[in-house]
């Protein structure tokens, strides 16, 4: 087994920024390898004010945030320190030994990837119930009495607006509290408002408690990837990662199939109980089996023991932060704001998932309108009409995974690796997005065989994943230290607008048909094409003129 101490003791800055990441937050606040103030500031500094943090931060790092370091770059190994200064402070609390048992990182392997597979199926649960229920909306319509055809989209998409602002909470209370007390409490009133919606009794109350269920339902979103860089070492966390990320992947997709023909059988309100029901019992399995995983709060409870059993009140954790809670709320909900703002490549870059991601729910509010209307097809079957988008997006995944590596690895070899090559599989990704929505539209105005809407639909999904991906990683090589904050800001964007957007969806389609209308998207997406080349030309210019103060 390798050293699992050094992880804590002589973490480089690129591991530390490599960690932040999977854990969901900045590296200046502490992952299980420390945190990247320990390279930045001084011996004598335990305990720092927000202020403090940045100004230090700032001399310590050799690039702002968007002149980027990538976690692959070579240069960022050899310009990082080998050990955290407070090493040799004998009020520091860290682990007993490299083999500590109380270390995640030592659990036993049939400990470890049973909590993998317990929060990799909370993370495929969760997105799928975003869109189970959607060939069930005339149904919920009828049951309302409403006609309402905004509503009639809204009540899809309103799941997705809790996946923008449940994670700007959940992540500082994590940082705080620990990984398990919010599975456990997500987990519990996730249960609780899936019942409620089955139960509602009006259309406010389906939507809001719609809306409250996306807010908790995005937890395992949120810790997830942090729960499984917590216990399992990187040479074998692509695998669990992958496994991780099938679920909101395929999620969304599978999750009408599903309910299609539960919808039948039952009626739309059954569709939320199922969901209830497993979530519920995946709730009992994680109060049985899992345990607490993030190492800042495990150290914390030991030093907090020691401190009570040895009267040294000087005792510390060597992951202590030193922020207050206000100051994780700050930088959890702030930071991200202001990329959005001031950040031009994340503006830029946000806009585009935004726009794409917004389509994708439009899909999602009219696939059964428009295999119901065009195609006749009744009861279960209507779920079947998302398979192509499914099959698309796992295409598109093993691509991206594949060629993605390839490419990336192919610039580290030659030394001249920039984060801008991660936008070579976007390109490909715009070309073929307004493929895909020509082909859809066109096939459903002039009811062609089924088939050949389908097979658009899949060229769209490979498209939105071609999109989705590149963008993420280059996000994470441009930001950095402060990654996790420019992918929240596109995150709160693109749900934003998968909310709001598809609104108008069934109007446009009436005024201008299926086929007109999917031009009418596709034309925009065209407009979106240059984004990721004029990016690979001027992207380091760019980086280079750049700044922003958080």
């Amino acid at each position: 087994m390798p050293d699992s101490n050094s992880l804590y003791r002589h973490a480089t800055r690129s591991e530390i920024i490599e960690l932040a990441v999977a854990e969901g937050h900045d590296a200046d606040i502490p992952s299980n390898a420390g945190s990247i103030r320990d390279i930045s500031t001084s011996p004598s500094k335990t305990k720092l004010s927000s202020m403090d943090l940045e100004r230090d931060i700032e001399k310590g790092l050799e690039e702002d945030i968007e002149k980027g370091n990538p976690l692959s770059s070579t240069s960022s190994i050899h310009n990082s320190e080998d050990t955290t200064p407070n090493d040799d402070d004998p009020n520091i609390v860290t682990w007993d030994s490299p083999t500590d048992p109380q270390n995640p990182m030592n659990w036993s392997e049939k400990k470890k990837w049973g909590t993998v597979t317990v929060v990799s199926c909370i993370t495929f649960l969760t997105p799928l119930a975003s869109s189970s229920f959607a060939p069930g909306v005339p149904q919920v319509m009828e049951t309302f009495n409403s006609t309402d055809q905004m509503l009639e989209g809204f009540m899809v998409s309103v799941y997705v607006l809790g996946f923008a602002f449940g994670p700007l909470i959940i992540a500082p209370l994590s940082e705080m509290y620990g990984r398990l007390p919010l599975y456990h409490v997500c987990n519990c009133l996730f249960v609780v408002f899936s019942i409620a919606a089955a139960v509602s009794s009006n259309m406010t109350m389906f939507i809001v408690f719609r809306f409250i269920m996306g807010c908790f339902g995005g937890c395992p979103l949120t810790v997830g990837a942090g729960t499984i860089a917590d216990i399992i070492p990187k040479e074998q966390r692509g695998t669990a990662m992958s496994v991780w990320m099938m679920g909101p992947t395929i999620g969304p997709c599978v999750g009408p199939i599903i309910g299609g023909y539960l919808i039948e059988a039952r009626g739309w309100r059954w569709n939320f109980y199922l969901v209830a029901i497993i979530a519920g019992a995946f709730t009992l399995i994680n109060m049985f089996l899992m345990s607490e995983t993030y190492a800042p709060v495990l150290l914390e409870r030991k030093a907090a023991r020691l401190r009570k059993e040895t009267g040294n009140p000087h005792l510390r954790s060597q992951l202590d932060s030193g922020l207050s809670p206000k100051e994780l709320f700050k930088f959890s909900i702030v930071r991200p704001t202001k990329m959005l703002t001031r950040a031009p490549i994340c503006i830029v870059i946000s806009i585009y998932c935004a726009m794409t991601y917004a389509y994708l729910y439009i899909l999602f509010t009219t696939f059964t309108a428009v295999f119901t209307d065009q195609y006749h097809w009744r009861g279960g079957v209507v779920g079947l009409s998302f398979l192509g988008l499914g099959l698309g997006s796992l295409i598109g995944q093993w691509f991206f995974t594949h060629f993605g590596n390839k490419t990336v690895a192919k610039h580290i070899a030659a030394g001249d690796f920039q984060p801008e090559h991660r936008l070579k599989l976007m390109c490909l990704g715009g070309f073929f997005l307004p493929v895909g929505l020509f082909w859809y539209g066109w096939s459903v105005q002039a009811k062609t065989h089924y088939m050949v809407p389908m097979l658009g639909t899949a060229v769209l999904g490979f498209a939105l994943l071609m999109t989705f991906m590149p963008a993420s990683t280059y996000l994470v090589d441009v930001f950095t230290v402060h990654a996790a904050s420019a992918m929240a800001a596109s995150t709160v964007l693109r749900s934003l607008t998968a909310a709001l957007i598809p609104l108008s969806s069934q109007d446009m389609y009436r005024t201008l048909g299926y086929g007109w209308g999917n031009s009418l998207l596709a034309f925009l997406s065209i407009g979106l094409i240059p984004v990721p080349f004029v990016l690979i030309r001027y992207g380091e210019r760019i980086r280079a003129a750049q700044k922003v103060e958080l």
